[in-house]
């Protein structure tokens, strides 16, 4: 039995259920000569900002246990040079691209989203509402449900393809902030960006990261992940994007039993740069292990 691994984002078609996360792919040509491309369900790009930004200043990575943390800032090329110097490449890919825009206003993600509108090479746009390491916007938006409502209603028009809003960890309801999104024409939800985290170098007595504060990814988040991905799956009725700490495809299979109809892969690439094609073909040995013919037999099946 070969599995079907097929899924559905909005209009998009995916042959596979498994992404690769927005900053931790680069703009895809960073990988072409380690990775085949193709194999992928969607390249997610690194965030698309209005202006260039250098991002915040090193140190600004740290390892911990099971996860890093990181506080990068948002650093890209700006829109103008991604649509000059990195839409050529990445038109030439056989998978879908999914811009991931983020800015400090909302009058930025609608201007990020009108330049990137309907050019060939972009299957979709992901919100980043939810940033934790930058001074303003991100998470700005994406821990008020009206906020989030806001921006996704005025950015939906600008979008011809799926429209996904990329959810923070760190609120006190995120099923609140689905919904919101939902309600403003999101056509997909992704989750969880990074929890919010620190660490401290205790020999010198100074924080390991230039701004303190970091996002905390990899393994040691999966379990809050997958808990948010159940609590959001209850709450919507759009497809969920999970992300969280996926290294095999058994912990693919956790988000998808969870509710997620797709899942990203990010910190893992860091490891292995190769590694969602891995959880793509351990997933697919998974459900021939269970004897299921799709994978859409498994989205949301966990029971209580």
């Amino acid at each position: 039995m070969t599995p079907d691994l097929s899924v559905r984002i909005g209009s998009l078609d995916l042959a596979t259920p498994v992404l690769v996360s927005s900053g931790t792919f680069g703009y895809a040509s960073e990988f072409s000569e380690l990775v085949d491309l193709g194999g992928l369900g969607a390249i997610v790009v690194k965030s698309i900002t209005l202006a260039p930004r250098e991002g915040n200043k090193p140190p600004r990575i740290a390892e911990t246990p099971a996860g890093m943390l990181n506080s990068i800032g948002l650093q890209n090329v700006g829109v103008d040079a991604f649509i000059a110097e990195k839409l050529p490449f990445l038109r030439t890919l056989p998978v879908p691209v999914i811009a991931n825009v983020a800015g400090t206003t909302m009058e930025e993600y609608e201007a990020v989203c009108g330049k990137l509108a309907g050019r060939e090479g972009i299957a979709g746009v992901e919100l980043n509402i939810s940033c934790p390491n930058v001074r303003h916007g991100g998470m700005e938006f994406g821990t008020n449900p009206a906020a989030a409502e806001e921006i996704t209603r005025r950015c939906r028009p600008l979008v011809p393809g799926p429209l996904i809003v990329k959810l923070s960890p760190n609120v006190t309801d995120i099923a609140a902030i689905a919904r919101a999104a939902e309600s403003g024409g999101a056509d997909a939800v992704s989750l969880v960006n990074t929890f919010l985290g620190a660490a401290i170098n205790v020999e010198t007595r100074t924080p390991r990261l230039s701004t303190v504060f970091g996002g905390l990814s990899g393994p040691a988040i999966r379990p809050l992940a997958v808990r948010c991905v159940w609590q959001v799956a209850g709450a919507v009725k759009i497809p969920i994007i999970g992300m969280g700490g996926i290294v095999t495809g058994e912990d693919a299979a956790e988000f998808i039993l969870a509710g997620a109809t797709a899942v990203s892969v990010g910190t893992a690439s860091f490891l292995d740069p190769a590694a969602a094609l891995a959880v793509t073909a351990g997933l697919r040995q998974y459900l021939v292990r269970q004897n299921c013919p799709s994978l859409r037999d498994l989205i949301g099946a966990a029971r209580a």
